[in-house]
């Protein structure tokens, strides 16, 4: 006998279906993410994962680690930072514009130099510098980027510092270095390994991965701005970064990750 289902019944269970899926759609979040210059494509990467795993959603915002700073400094609404060091959400916590016990190291960068010339670059990175036809360096600019920092200490480290000073031409950040590199305004340059390993980057050249003891470790933090503590799409996310699924993302890309 077959069964007959009256259209009364039909509203009910439609009813019903609806009590549990409008609470987790009220739940989900939007978030605002200031994040470092040379991690904006592992960001870009890890978004649809972290969406689909959470639900939330987050907002990128990219730019050098200095001008961010100086950005939540004036009020930018960041409710999370991943920074391109350590010290500034360091900084963030001490003038209380972050969340005591939020911040941890999501990534460890590795600084490359390049060039898009193949074979310019050999197993000496040296030689490159010393060459006497090279007319110019990029670098980021220490005083705002991280991996800038980090180029100085390894051109302190070869000796080379002083004597290349007159060659040194500074992006703003990473991504302005690597572009100073791409489209041949310098020769060489020091970039984040991350910006040849993306799927976007498309560069071929020859290139020379820094040795660790020439710098002080790239340690990229990430910390809960004041604005986000409230925000669940912020801790989400901060937690889905130190997932398996997070990591591999991440290492794909050319970091490492904290121990």
């Amino acid at each position: 006998m077959p069964v007959v289902i009256s259209r009364r019944s039909i509203l009910a269970a439609l009813a019903a279906a609806s009590l549990v899926v409008v609470p987790f759609a009220a739940r989900a979040e939007t978030a605002l993410a200031a994040v470092a210059a040379n991690f904006a494509e592992t960001a870009e990467a890890l978004l649809p994962l972290f969406r689909d795993a959470t639900g939330h959603d987050l907002q990128l915002t990219t730019g050098s680690t200095g001008k961010l700073y100086a950005q939540i400094g004036e009020g930018a609404p960041f409710d999370v930072m991943l920074s391109a060091d350590a010290s500034t959400p360091a900084r963030l916590l001490g003038e209380g514009r972050a969340v005591e016990g939020t911040d941890f190291t999501y990534a460890v960068g590795r600084l490359t130099l390049w060039s898009t010339e193949s074979g310019r670059i050999g197993e000496d990175g040296r030689a490159v510098l010393e060459d006497s036809d090279l007319r110019f360096v990029a670098i980021a600019n220490p005083a705002l980027a991280p991996y800038g920092v980090a180029a100085r200490e390894a051109l302190q480290s070869l000796g080379l510092w002083e004597t290349l000073q007159p060659k040194i031409v500074m992006g703003q950040n990473i991504g302005q270095t690597h572009s100073m590199v791409a489209t041949g305004a310098a020769e060489v340059g020091f970039v984040a390994l991350s910006a040849l390993l993306g799927s976007r980057s498309g560069n071929s050249g020859s290139r020379w991965v820094v040795p660790q003891d020439l710098f002080e470790p790239i340690r990229q933090d990430a910390v809960l701005l004041d604005h986000g503590a409230e925000n669940e799409a912020a801790r989400a996310f901060l937690d889905f970064l130190r997932t398996p699924e997070a990591t591999e993302v991440i290492g794909r890309f050319g970091y490492r990750t904290a121990d």
